[in-house]
């Protein structure tokens, strides 16, 4: 076998192979003499069928099927001789394939990226300082009421924080618009869900009553057709309904799995909920602020075929978060909607990892537990949780590189320089989700 490797691009190789014809003839040869012994052909009997009839008849199929398996065995050994590290499947074409003559095929793949690691040195890193107050908590269980509160008719008209059912149509000038109407619709009045106006105009209606409101579309409205249009819409009133809040009884509280009705347990149980809360907040912050300085520092040609492997990824999980079922084609999902969110994994994915293998980190089994166990402290039976996970080789595996990229962010952060900064609970949380709104504002930026 004969080998040469041509660099097409820093991360694509072409990979020319030769195998001598003596070796693909060979095996041609032995395939259409078991297939004559198999074959059964009109006016010959069984066993009995003429090599040049089987040649004519089979040997295009069966030499096709030869040299299909001696590139996918050559193209390994040609790999591993090279040394090389493909980054998914490689396009195999034969271009010499005739009896008596050495076979000649080119193999295309892309590579895992050489990455020369700058590590983001006495980068400034803030790391929110925050403490969970009792009013913090306090503010907590009155949400916790409001997403279990029932909504009650009343005669009377809608205040502020009263839900009403209505049927709306809009209007530019004379004309509907399309998404401009619906029926039934339950608005919770002061809830900023609709355009800027819509809500304030409709406190004080009745049951019962016909009312036009008239608003502006915002400059920047999603939909360009509606963007900065004065509009009208006219609505009926159906409904409405005040929020009756439930009790913080032994019934309110075993909904959040306290059954012994103690109010100290309660407030406990939703400290500790609040505490994972805020610390994930804090972890993602300054995780995304090391990547952020990493991903600066360090330019890294994604191959297409991992974005591709990771679209393919982020369409199940996409499927499973809106219900589609198990059957449901991902393939109906445009690649280009996670394109992008895609390439930014595998960019993060692949200099965290060269960050692993620059500290030389692993992970046993112990530290593999325990970062189960801890995420597993959410569920009702935490203890099976850890024995599934552990007993799955796959699952275990996938945990593992978990807790590598843990290790990561916490060398990275060794080299930073930690900058705490007081905030209330509130404002840490609020300042993730600004973070995450921006990278995902970013990330559309990139995309368009």
């Amino acid at each position: 076998m004969q080998v040469s490797v041509e660099t097409t691009s820093p991360i694509e190789r072409r990979v020319t192979v030769q195998v001598p014809a003596q070796e693909v003839d060979k095996n041609v040869d032995e395939r259409l003499k078991d297939t004559a012994r198999r074959v059964r052909l009109d006016g010959f009997r069984s066993g009995r069928v003429p090599m040049s009839v089987v040649r004519q008849r089979f040997g295009r199929d069966v030499r096709n099927e030869v040299v299909d398996e001696v590139m996918r065995q050559h193209y390994v050994r040609a790999i591993t001789e090279n040394e090389l590290n493909p980054a998914g499947y490689p396009s195999l074409e034969a271009t010499v394939n005739e009896a008596g003559k050495d076979l000649e095929f080119v193999a295309t793949l892309e590579v895992y990226p050489s990455i020369e690691l700058t590590l983001p040195e006495d980068e400034q890193i803030e790391r929110p300082q925050a403490e969970i107050s009792d009013a913090d908590i306090d503010e907590m269980i009155d949400t916790l009421r409001k997403q279990n509160a029932q909504w009650n008719d009343v005669e009377r008209a809608a205040a502020d924080g009263d839900q009403i059912t209505i049927d709306f149509e809009g209007f530019l000038g004379d004309e509907p618009f399309e998404g401009g109407s619906a029926e039934g619709h339950q608005l919770v009045l002061g809830s900023n869900s609709f355009i800027p106006g819509f809500e304030d105009q409709l406190v004080g209606v009745q049951a019962g009553e016909e009312r036009e409101v008239t608003v502006t579309f915002p400059e920047d409205y999603q939909a360009e057709h509606l963007a900065g249009q004065e509009a009208r819409f006219k609505t009926t009133t159906h409904k409405v309904q005040a929020q009756e809040l439930p009790e913080v009884d032994a019934e309110f509280m075993s909904r959040f799995g306290v059954e012994d009705g103690d109010n100290d347990s309660f407030r406990k149980e939703v400290r500790n909920n609040m505490q994972r809360e805020l610390d994930n907040a804090i972890d993602n912050r300054v995780r995304q602020q090391l990547i952020d300085a990493l991903k600066a520092r360090n330019e890294v040609s994604v191959p297409s075929s991992l974005i591709s492997q990771e679209v393919e990824g982020l369409k199940r999980q996409a499927a499973q978060q809106f219900g589609l079922g198990d059957d449901f084609d991902v393939s109906q999902l445009p690649d280009e909607l996670f394109a992008e969110q895609a390439r930014g994994r595998v960019e993060v994915g692949l200099l965290l990892a060269e960050v692993v293998s620059h500290f030389e980190l692993d992970a046993d089994d112990d530290e593999i537990r325990a970062f189960i166990e801890e995420q597993a402290g959410q569920f009702e039976q935490p203890e099976q949780v850890v024995e599934q996970y552990m007993g799955n080789e796959q699952m275990k595996n996938q945990v593992k590189s978990a807790v590598l990229e843990r290790k990561a962010i916490d060398r990275l952060l060794d080299k930073a320089s930690v900058v705490e900064t007081p905030m209330s609970y509130q404002e840490a949380l609020q300042a993730a989700q600004q973070q995450n709104a921006d990278e995902a504002e970013e990330t559309e930026e990139q995309a368009g």
